[in-house]
């Protein structure tokens, strides 16, 4: 067998822990394995979502390798339409990955349309979207699930020959592969002359890929018990989800030729599509949305004009010269870092809150520090009077994202969210996914739950983990010795709690942001995936990653007390009728007394 050199093969089918509950490759383990083993780059496939992209992206970059940013969709049989078992119980694998900017922005639209349009147990697209969004991309014909092998499988090679074909035709010549398995399982094994078949008969390229789900071989195990929380089995359990080798781990370039000793260009394509892949992100825009109103043209003269109409409201007449100078000094740092837009449309929706009687927060967070959001009544609270500083809001010489943490009344934060998609438009609007982490004690009474483990013993060693501490804190605090003695004598302890320490910390389920909103200058998917957590629309990619890539999060906190409030004004003002609760004062020696004295705690008599 002729020597292949290391960087000629690349993973181009390789799952991280964003396949949630399935993929075990943790993406900065990924990136030493694969530098370790001398190869140069590394694809992401996660299975029909796309939350690991950026992580992986900047994993690569810091560790010297090239990212091929992908994703292994689920293709309907019928159309993403369907939602009947009959018509399409189980839909095709399809492996996509990015080749250009083109590429990414396609990518985008088909795994969010497969949610928002296409879920049904998967998210799917179909031919009609691949006919649509396949410009820029690289296909790879799939595993065992894939349309053409299911099509060998059955029996049917003209068929799975003319699908092959059809493929090509719509990707194009040098965008579409055939895909090589080999992990040892029979069914493989027996369709791989037919699929080089199929390539020597069509002149159809071949790509040797490795489907994997962990990284090394030593942790099957692990992926094993992964596979058992998402579904609800036990490893023991017989009619359970397991894969049937121990094969699904990242190999080396030589094990990979030696797989597939017999054709070589199936592994050196592999690095020929890499260097053909080339996403670059930027991270110097900022993707903010024009501020609009009727009858205003001039965006800037309205911040000033609302900012100097404060200041004389707050401050009187004219305006003490430490007001004034604090208004100047902010006012240049906001224009120059380009956010009087952010401005403006926070007073804005503020002011639809408070025309709608929906109770709006006092301001709380940074922006408080702010006298222009004083001053234009998006905060209530004095900076100069509590000796707030503006720079932990903003501050050119630490460029961070401006950020105003709004409260609304728990039953109409709905409402001003659905202002704000009316105004900037559905495509622009979009709520933030979040990602639950298996945390120590979740960790331990899952992993126990999946290995089969007793629930006493599951249930003793969680509880003997302090919340904030993960397990191996756990083991070494002066407390943990209980701990630390029962994993060193009790055998079953000991193999649940290794388990459990190699799953800690990797995400369990996707959830929506409690507060956050993204409002985008440019429609949501030419940057970023969508999906649907249940009735909510939101990106696949968090927070932290938005504000990487210069899209805003605006907060909408829903806060129950200004419910509360509201309704107890409601009541007062049934008895004293020009009732104001702004009126109130800060510093009334009645309330302090009441609070002072001896039985009152917290606020409630006992």
């Amino acid at each position: 067998m002729p020597s292949i050199p290391n960087d000629a093969f690349v993973h181009l089918h390789v799952h991280s822990e964003y396949s949630l509950l399935d993929g075990a490759c943790r993406i900065s383990e990924m990136m030493s394995h694969i530098k370790a083993m001398g190869q140069k780059a590394v694809a992401l496939t996660d299975h029909g979502v796309m939350y690991g992209v950026m992580p992986f992206y900047q994993a690569a970059k810091t560790a010297g390798l090239h990212p091929v940013i992908g994703c292994e969709v689920y293709v309907a049989q019928r159309t993403r339409h369907d939602r009947e078992h009959r018509l399409d119980g189980k839909s095709y694998h399809l492996v996509l990955l990015c080749q250009n900017q083109t590429g990414y922005r396609n990518l985008v639209k088909l795994v969010s349309l497969a949610s928002l349009e296409g879920f049904y147990h998967k998210p799917r697209v179909d031919w009609e979207l691949l006919t649509q969004y396949h410009e820029g991309l690289i296909c790879l014909s799939g595993c065992l699930a894939g349309e053409i092998p299911r099509l060998l499988s059955e029996g049917s090679y003209e068929a799975a020959k003319e699908k092959a074909l059809q493929y090509q035709r719509l990707f194009g010549q040098e965008n579409y592969y055939l895909e090589l398995q080999n992990h040892g399982i029979a069914e493989q094994q027996r369709i791989l002359p037919l699929l080089l078949r199929i390539s020597r008969e069509t002149g159809i390229p071949v790509a040797a890929t490795n489907d994997a789900h962990y990284i090394a071989k030593k942790d099957a195990a692990m992926q094993d018990v992964l596979l058992c929380i998402q579904t609800g089995k036990t490893i023991q359990d017989p009619d359970g989800m397991h894969f049937e080798t121990q094969e699904f781990y990242l190999k080396s370039t030589e094990e990979m030729a030696s797989l597939f000793r017999d054709v070589p260009e199936a592994i050196t394509n592999t690095g020929k599509i890499a260097a053909r892949c080339q996403v670059e992100f930027q991270f110097d825009q900022i993707y903010l949305p024009r501020f609009t109103m009727e009858g205003v043209t001039d965006c800037r003269k309205l911040f000033l004009t609302l900012c100097k109409k404060g200041l004389e409201k707050r401050y009187g007449t004219p305006p003490r010269p430490e007001a004034v100078q604090r208004m100047k000094q902010e006012i240049g740092v906001i224009t120059q870092m380009g956010y009087v837009d952010y401005f403006l449309i926070v007073w804005d929706y503020i002011r639809f809150a408070r025309s709608a009687g929906i109770p709006v927060g006092p301001g709380r967070g940074s922006g408080a520090g702010s006298i222009c959001a004083y001053c234009m009544e998006i905060t209530q609270v004095d900076p100069l009077q509590y000796h707030l500083l503006f720079e932990r809001f903003l501050n050119p010489e630490r460029v961070s994202m401006p950020d105003f943490d709004i409260d609304f009344c728990i039953e109409g934060r709905q409402r001003v969210k659905e202002y704000v998609v009316e105004k900037y438009g559905a495509d622009h609007v979009s709520e933030i996914i979040t990602f639950d982490l298996m945390k120590a004690r979740g960790a331990v009474r899952d992993t126990g739950r999946a290995m089969g483990i007793s629930y006493g013993l599951c249930d003793k060693i969680a509880k003997s983990i302090d919340s904030r501490s993960t397990i191996s804190e756990a083991m070494q605090r002066s407390d943990g010795a209980d701990l630390r003695k029962l994993y060193e004598t009790d055998a079953t302890a000991k193999k649940l709690l290794d388990m459990a320490m190699r799953l800690e910390g990797m995400p369990r389920h996707a959830s929506t942001h409690a507060a956050g909103v993204l409002i985008s200058a440019v429609p949501i998917t030419d940057l970023v995936p969508l999906q649907r957590n249940e009735e909510s629309v939101v990106t696949q990619y968090p927070m932290g990653v938005l504000e990487t890539m210069g899209l805003l999060k605006f907060d909408f906190l829903g806060l129950r007390n200004l419910t509360i409030i509201r309704n107890c004004v409601q009541a007062i003002q049934q008895y004293e009728p020009a009732f104001q609760i702004d009126a109130i004062p800060l510093d009334d020696p009645a309330v302090y007394a009441m609070m002072a004295k001896r039985g009152y705690h917290r606020g409630v008599s006992v």
